[in-house]
């Protein structure tokens, strides 16, 4: 090889190679040949996640919980879009590392956490204590204060109760009622944001005993207000109360009673023994349930369609609050309830029994209580009374909009099938039709046992009067009736339950 042979780290032709380099300053040049001057290298690309503008982290954004990605329109107003929406986490205040000063949270977010752990972790098939952790340090305690009320000494063990306590904890009022000597504390519901309360009847009117008593509302987070009663419905123990001057309140969400299964998870929440802010668990014990209660604010008028069942004494009884105790008095109602064994006791009557999404089933009303014992005397026992969703919906929309709410009437008299002689099956025994009522305007007549009305099944006396009063007068029912040993239906229109 001699000195004009080419380096294998030149280019053949002069122009850069795959090295990048420029011949040689030795090279010998054959004469006449032009060398051209080398291009400069071009600069290396950037690599991709160079930037030359400083990162800015990008704004998170919280997913819409399924559910509750809508925003609920009721006829007692506006749900919020969410129900822990007003406690997200900022997206401008990052979380503090483990173990900071600044690891401590403010209270109302706090609980908007929590919902969305249990919420979320439960939605998504995961343990909501896990879920719970994945919030806070496992080091820290975290102690909850202001709106709903909530403590939390232990994120490892968040749970859905308490994220169903965090929703719903805010939509249930503590009321004090007393009129003269006499007084008593119940709970109540909130239906609307400027202060639409239902509750029952009998804690506004001390069971009758007061149509104008005093009235004192404290929130879960301690506001007091005074009220007023806006319209009773002694029939079904209910009652709406406006509170003066209040705005910015936060209404239940209404659930679909209609939809419950036995076995479903209940919450019951609210001031037993004056005890505000109160949480009980348990399952829906019964559906299709129907109770007979004393109570001396019943109207006259119910024994339009009148129950021939002798003088026997029955064992559920209002849940009075503290310092109530029960009327004497001859009249009674008759009511559809749920049957929970949620612990209710006195001073529950009003407040709110929830699903497991936090939204309101029912509102409570009655326990049922041990042979001999007053509701006074005894505590819960494990069977306590709720008033369906839909029917307190139903009602406290009439008393809000006329302050009076309807119910219908059949026109007869009846009594217990079972307790028949020689009786071959359980329902209501119709021994008397009203002549122009409504059963006999649909050709029932005396001897006709009912065994289904409005799809509800009819075991009793007090299962029919229940469901015929929870609709509205003038309303139209598919009424199934046993005659001559045939089953029978016919469709029924309401007459008008009158005080």
């Amino acid at each position: 090889m001699n000195d004009n042979t080419p380096s294998t780290d030149q280019p053949l032709d002069g122009q850069p190679g795959a090295q990048g380099t420029a011949p040689a300053a030795d090279a010998a040049v054959p004469p006449g040949v032009v060398v051209p001057p080398v291009p400069p290298l071009p600069a290396p690309a950037p690599a991709p996640y160079e930037t030359t503008a400083p990162y800015t982290a990008p704004e998170r954004v919280e997913p819409a919980h399924p559910g509750y990605g809508s925003t609920p329109t009721s006829p007692h107003g506006t749900a919020p879009t969410s129900p822990y929406a007003a406690a997200r986490v900022s997206s401008d205040q990052p979380p503090a590392p483990d173990g900071g000063a600044s690891g401590k949270v403010g209270a109302g977010k706090i609980v908007g956490i929590m919902v969305a752990a249990a919420l979320v972790g439960g939605a998504a098939g995961l343990g909501v204590a896990s879920a719970g952790a994945s919030f806070f340090p496992q080091a820290q305690t975290v102690v909850t204060s202001g709106a709903g009320a909530v403590t939390v000494n232990n994120s490892d063990s968040v749970n859905q109760t308490t994220a169903i306590a965090a929703k719903v904890l805010p939509s249930v009022v503590t009321i004090s009622a007393s009129s003269g000597s006499s007084g008593g504390t119940g709970s109540g519901v909130i239906l609307t944001s400027d202060g639409y309360i239902v509750t029952n009847t009998h804690v506004v009117t001390l069971d009758g005993a007061s149509s104008d008593a005093a009235l004192s509302v404290t929130t879960s987070e301690g506001k007091v207000y005074a009220a007023e009663i806006v319209g009773t419905d002694p029939t079904y123990d209910l009652a709406v109360i406006k509170l003066t001057d209040a705005t910015g309140l936060t209404p239940i969400e209404f659930g679909d009673s209609s939809n419950l299964n036995v076995g479903d998870q209940t919450v019951a929440v609210g001031a037993p023994l004056g005890l505000s802010n109160t949480v009980t668990t348990g399952i829906v014990s019964a559906l299709n349930r129907s109770i007979q209660i004393a109570s001396s604010a019943a109207p006259e008028g119910d024994a339009q369609d009148q129950q021939n069942n002798g003088d026997r004494r029955s064992p559920f009884q209002f849940d009075y609050g503290q310092g109530q105790s029960p009327s004497a008095g001859a009249g009674s109602i008759s009511i559809a309830v749920i049957q929970t064994d949620a612990a209710i006791n006195p001073g529950n009557s009003g407040g709110a029994l929830v699903d497991g999404e936090g939204k309101l089933i029912g509102i409570n009303v009655a326990i049922a209580t041990a042979a001999g014992a007053s509701s006074s005397e005894s505590g819960s026992i494990g069977v306590g009374f709720s008033i369906p969703s839909n029917i307190v919906e139903r009602i406290t929309d009439e008393l809000i909009a006329d302050g009076t709410a309807t119910h219908g009437l059949l026109g007869a008299m009846v009594g217990d099938a079972a307790a028949q002689e020689n009786a071959t099956t359980a329902g209501a025994y119709i021994s008397e039709v009203t002549s122009g009522g409504a059963a006999a305007d649909a050709g029932l007549r005396a001897g006709d046992v009912v065994t289904s009305f409005n799809g509800y099944p009819v075991t009793d006396a007090t299962d029919l009067t229940a469901q015929v009063r929870a609709l509205a007068a003038g309303s139209s029912a598919e009424l199934v009736y046993l005659r001559d040993g045939k089953t029978l239906s016919v469709d029924v229109t309401l007459g008008e339950l009158t005080p």
